[in-house]
């Protein structure tokens, strides 16, 4: 079994709670009397996605994404495929798809021109984590939760070879 190891502690469980306490009543006023479905992008965004869709006070619809690399060609060339599609009908709703961290954009970018082709009324971006000074494609990222500038992050979500992502706050891997 790996260990996983981390030098200190970015973000704090309190701190993430508060920041998502915060996001959930923003994205509450933005969304009032309207259709709203959140998406979770699989598997890094799965705790941060659980945590704001509690503490948005809102009725709305709930579902998963994932999305996975093609071996031997994501690396040269960014094509990926979605391994778990989106289930809910989100044509003619509001949607906002939940990142656990945005640096390059690409991903994300697929993800949206792929959702956008279903007709929703609106979508948007949240993520916890954003990386402005690495994306490589404009993106709208309208909800944040913190803007990092380390690359090597672990913990509530975010993993190393699948190990970390039960820690309850972020922190800055060893390597």
């Amino acid at each position: 079994m790996d260990e996983v190891r981390y030098k200190k502690i970015i973000y704090t469980e309190e701190q993430l709670n508060e920041r998502i306490r915060e996001l959930g009543k923003q994205i509450t006023s933005d969304y009032k009397d309207q259709e709203l479905v959140i998406l979770g992008v699989l598997k890094g965004s799965l705790f941060f996605f659980t945590d704001l869709a509690r503490a948005i006070d809102l009725p709305l619809q709930l579902d998963m994404i994932a999305i996975g690399s093609i071996p031997d060609m994501t690396s040269s060339t960014g094509i990926v495929r979605i391994t778990k599609d989106v289930d809910v009908n989100i044509t003619g709703k509001h949607v906002i798809v939940v990142e656990d961290i945005i640096r390059t954009g690409l991903t994300t970018a697929y993800l949206l021109q792929t959702l956008e082709a279903r007709k929703p009324l609106s979508i948007e971006v949240c993520t916890l984590l954003y990386n402005p000074e690495r994306q490589l494609i404009d993106l709208p990222v309208k909800y944040y939760g913190f803007e990092v500038d380390r690359s090597w992050l672990l913990g509530y979500g975010m993993d190393a070879n699948e190990y970390g992502r039960n820690l309850p706050f972020i922190a800055e891997m060893e390597h």
